[in-house]
């Protein structure tokens, strides 16, 4: 008789760990049981094949498309080298308080310490001190090496139209939103302009637009309700923050002006149907490769004043834009690039498989119980990829089933800090969650996650 391998491993794991097991299984259900062996299958599953990119592609994609289909992934575990300790292995797990509140990617670092002296540079003393980079570039801080490599990273992806753009380099996005916003403004206006985004919207812009209470822009809510005439600037974030949805604009009126944060339009989280083709767009490396200590993003601008007046904001605020932070990007993007077309270790390929692992083993966790429910998404063709896949985004937009009205709440009495929907300008049942966090803390939320719906 054909024995199948999952079963293998768990026969196996019983063998080694027989006398931990026996205490476990008077804690834990049998359906919680179901649920940590599924989280150490595709424990597993993430740690295979590191240098292997074409069987690593094809896991991921397959993993994605048929993210119900469980024994696809049970059955492709045959190594124990991904075994991490469960909450009986280290007293006062319980108790700790897991905080997915940020979209810290620190899920990334393993690659990255993978590729070694692949993305080190050595900067000399007597580098980067001027203030300019090229004074024959709208942008005249930003470093020639970085901006070549940020458009042959979107020609390898295809998200994104670079040519007849101006690249605006920013100290992060956040930077570049308000640059945008500045440069979007006109200082004659009779009253601020209006700056709206569909609900559920980023958290993060109505504090932005408003803290500085500037004279040229404010805050004006949901773009869904805004019926006020005259110019207003919308804001379209897609893939959305928090919920993962590709977004369009919703306004539509002739007076309007848009920026387009796409921090996640990178085929780890999204498919790629087609290169983004907008008047101002924005991109960070926080999310595309995981650095967000180097705050470094970049915007496509089409229009030369437009880019001239985010340039002026930026010199006005922090005199440019650090080099050495632009030649480490420049490093990374490169090893990024590079990785794509050499058949080396792809990183959009191993994130890619990484997700879809962290996605499937959340879906399954969540099925055994009625306590919470997740977004649905449809597949679509990446032409980064070569076939369908499904998104899988950076963040989970759970919603609480029931009688549960504050969901943020609810997990928080459960020591998981997570941010709350009416932050997003949407209802309490809801909250965000990271998917972004390293592999031990994103496994303690998957065990707490379970552990809650059989209290309830």
């Amino acid at each position: 008789m054909n024995v199948p391998v999952s079963f293998r491993v768990s026969a196996l794991f019983c063998v080694l760990f027989c006398p931990r097991m026996a205490k476990l299984q008077a804690v834990f259900s049998l359906r919680h049981m179901l649920v940590m062996s599924l989280a150490l299958n595709v424990g597993l599953i993430m740690r295979m094949f590191p240098d292997s990119d074409e069987t690593l592609a094809n896991d991921a994609v397959e993993a994605g498309v048929n993210s119900k289909r469980e024994t696809h992934v049970v059955q492709k575990s045959t190594t124990l080298s991904g075994v991490n300790s469960t909450s009986a292995d280290r007293p006062g797990r319980r108790e700790r308080v897991i905080n997915l509140d940020h979209g810290d990617p620190t899920m990334y670092e393993g690659y990255w310490r993978q590729m070694g002296e692949k993305t080190t540079i050595t900067i000399p003393g007597w580098q980067s001190l001027s203030y300019i980079s090229d004074m024959t570039n709208v942008c005249w801080f930003l470093v020639p090496e970085f901006a070549e490599e940020v458009v042959r990273l979107h020609q390898v992806v295809g998200n994104a139209v670079t040519e007849d753009r101006h690249i605006v380099v920013g100290t992060g996005s956040s930077q570049l939103i308000l640059a945008a916003l500045y440069a979007l403004s006109s200082p004659d206006a009779a009253e601020p302009i209006s700056v709206v985004s569909a609900a559920p919207y980023y958290s993060s812009y109505p504090s932005m637009v408003d803290y500085q209470k500037s004279r040229l822009y404010k805050w004006a809510g949901d773009a869904e309700s805004f019926n006020k005439d005259g110019p207003y600037i919308e804001l379209v974030t897609s893939p959305n923050n928090p919920d993962g949805l590709l977004r369009r604009s919703v306004v539509n009126r002739s007076q309007g002006l848009l920026i387009h944060d796409l921090a996640y339009y990178w085929p780890q989280y999204t498919p790629i149907t087609s290169p983004s083709d907008h008047d101002l767009s924005l991109f960070t490396v926080s999310k595309s490769t995981g650095h967000a200590g180097m705050r470094i993003g970049w915007a496509l601008v089409k229009d030369r004043k437009v880019a001239e007046k985010m340039t002026r904001f930026i010199e006005l605020n922090t005199i440019g834009v650090s080099k050495d932070s632009q030649l480490r990007a420049a490093k990374v993007l490169k090893a990024v690039s590079d990785g794509c077309q050499q058949g080396e270790s792809s990183f959009f390929k191993h994130s890619y498989k990484l997700m879809a692992g962290r996605w499937k083993l959340l879906r399954a966790t969540v099925e055994y119980g009625g306590l919470f429910s997740l977004p649905q998404f449809c597949p679509s063709f990446c032409t980064f990829f070569g076939q369908e896949t499904e998104p899988q985004p950076a963040f989970l937009w759970l919603r609480c089933e029931g009688e549960i009205e504050d969901c943020e709440g609810f997990l928080r009495k459960h020591k998981i800090i997570s941010r709350g929907g009416k932050h997003f300008g949407g209802s309490p049942k809801l909250t965000r969650i990271s998917m972004l966090d390293t592999q031990e803390t994103f496994l303690d939320f998957i065990e707490r996650l379970s552990n809650i719906q059989q209290i309830k």
